[in-house]
Formats: C-alpha cells, sequence, structure tokens
C-alpha cells in the first residue's frame, strides 16, 4: 500500500503580536504598577512612622520601613477614651446602618422593578429626581433637628440610609431576573413575600454583597453628620475623632483631653499616623470578603435599566 504524507499539524495557533502591541502592554503594565504604589505610599507612610521612635519622626523624611520599631504608639491610641467612643459608634452605626440600609434598599427596588406595581414609574422619576436636585446642607440639618434626632446616634444613621444609586442598581438587577421563576412560585401558591425571601434574595447574594459594601464604606468614612448633627463629642464617630486629632497641634490635642505623650516613644506625629491606620483597617479587613462579590454586583446591575 502506498503511504500516505499527513501534513504535520502544529501545536498550537498563537495569535502573533506586533512590536507596537508589546511596547503597549508594557507601558499599561508599568503605569499602572507606578499608578498603584502612588497611591499605596501615603498608607504605607502613615503605618511605617506609627511604629518608629521619636527621633526618627522628629527628623521627618520619607518611611519605607520602620526606623527604630516600637509598639508604644498604638499603646497610646488604645487609651484615649474619645478615639474608642469614636470607634464603638462607628462600628454600631456601620453595622446598624448596612444591614438595614441593604434590607430597605432591597425592598424598596423589587416592587419598582415590576411593571403591575401602580405608580411605580412615578416613584422611580422622584427617585432619580433626587439624585439630581439635594435639598442642601441647611435644609437636611434643620429636618433632622425638627425630627428631634439632633444629638443622637440616629442622626449619623437614617440621613444616609437609603441610597437613590443604590435603589437603581438593585432595581436593575431585580429586572433581569426571569419572570418565569416567579410565575411558577404564584402558581404553587406563594405570595410575593414568599417568592421575595425564598426566591429572588438568595439570586441576589452578589448584588447586595456589592450594596452592603457601598452601605458599609460610606457608614465608616462618614464625618459630616457629626459635625452637622451634634454640638457636643458625645456622638462624634471615629473619623470626625480623627479629623479633629489630625487638624490640631499637640496642645490642642492635649486640651482636647487626647494623650499625646503616654511615654517617651510617642509624639503627636505618631499619634496621628497610629489613629489613621486603626480607623483604615478594619474597613480594608472587611473587603476581600466581599470582593469576589463586587464587580459581579456591579456588572450584573448595570446590564439592564
Amino acid at each position: 500500500m502506498a503511504k500516505t504524507n499527513v501534513a504535520a499539524v502544529p501545536a498550537s495557533n498563537k495569535i502573533k503580536t506586533t512590536v507596537g502591541e508589546k511596547i503597549f502592554t508594557v507601558f499599561n503594565y508599568t503605569f499602572f504598577t507606578i499608578l498603584c504604589l502612588l497611591m499605596l505610599y501615603p498608607f504605607w507612610h502613615q503605618l511605617m512612622v506609627s511604629l518608629s521612635d521619636v527621633a526618627s519622626t522628629t527628623a521627618g523624611g520619607f518611611f519605607l520601613y520602620p526606623q527604630g520599631f516600637n509598639l508604644d504608639t498604638y499603646e497610646s491610641v488604645f487609651k484615649q477614651q474619645k478615639l474608642l467612643n469614636g470607634f464603638l459608634i462607628t462600628i454600631f452605626v456601620t453595622i446598624f446602618g448596612t444591614v438595614v440600609g441593604t434590607f430597605l434598599t432591597a425592598t424598596t427596588a423589587y416592587p419598582l422593578s415590576k411593571s403591575r406595581l401602580r405608580g411605580g414609574k412615578v416613584c422611580m422619576l422622584l427617585i432619580l429626581f433626587t439624585m439630581i436636585f439635594n435639598a442642601g446642607m441647611i435644609p437636611n440639618y434643620l429636618l433632622v433637628r425638627n425630627l428631634g434626632m439632633y444629638n443622637t446616634i440616629w442622626a449619623l444613621i437614617l440621613p444616609l440610609m437609603v441610597s437613590a444609586y443604590n435603589v437603581i442598581i438593585m432595581r436593575s438587577f431585580f429586572t433581569s431576573i426571569s419572570p418565569s421563576m416567579e410565575e411558577a412560585a404564584h402558581i404553587d401558591g406563594a405570595n410575593d413575600l414568599r417568592i421575595f425571601f425564598s426566591i429572588i434574595l438568595p439570586l441576589s447574594k452578589a448584588t447586595i454583597a456589592t450594596i452592603a459594601l457601598f452601605n458599609a464604606v460610606m457608614y465608616w468614612n462618614d464625618y459630616l453628620s457629626s459635625v452637622l448633627y451634634s454640638n457636643t463629642d458625645t456622638f462624634w464617630s471615629l473619623q470626625q475623632v480623627l479629623r479633629n486629632m489630625l487638624t490640631n497641634t499637640a496642645q490642642a490635642m492635649q486640651q482636647a483631653g487626647v494623650q499625646v505623650v503616654g511615654t517617651n516613644n510617642t509624639t503627636a506625629t505618631t499619634i496621628k499616623a497610629g489613629s489613621v491606620i486603626v480607623a483604615t483597617v478594619p474597613i480594608l479587613i472587611v473587603y476581600p470578603f466581599v470582593q469576589k462579590y463586587f464587580v459581579k454586583g456591579v456588572m450584573i446591575g448595570g446590564v439592564k435599566g
């Protein structure tokens, strides 16, 4: 029998990249690496300052590593009663506001995603209106004061609880869910509440995690509410306490009850740096647990609307 010649098949069909594409890729990696380092360095600098001794921090300069390692700064930070009080208030406000705010956002967005809701379009237009036109700082202050929430912890929670932007994201996601699932549940005798809690919410984990992260970061970073709705430091949030420390001199900090020099290894600079780290780390710890849902939730919520 005659032998047949079989043409050799290439092991891989890789797409060849041009020199220009390679240069562009290298430029992108280099540019974004430098940009990332520029954004990370201020946080790293504060961390290294908080771990350095008095002589090094007084001299100033760049801190790529702790110079004269010591933990006295954090010992002094955690002894500050005002800081601990602000920390506890912010933790309560963040947890309560995030849980209740995310639930209210979902329960508001779900009915608005249904075309059978009477007046749904009008309600949606009113919600959109609040994104474009805001009453302003003074009307919000008067509203909080007239509702009896001034100088209370509720003034830090209720005004920020539901965001129009978050409602739109949730509504867009609920609109993308196939109506056939709800119709099948209706045939089996389930009412709207049963469908919402048993079917819709379990399918919405990614979007709910995204909204919860938005709310948590918003509450944790909020300091303006403490400035506007409280004339005492009793209900100051952590960010307001931190802002007051960072904008004041060492003498003003001591007059306000902040012990600047608890030991020989702490100064106003190290106390401020340590306070920044303490205020930032908790929210950084939370983010990795919801990061896998974050991009997915935003993308799903932005597909339809």
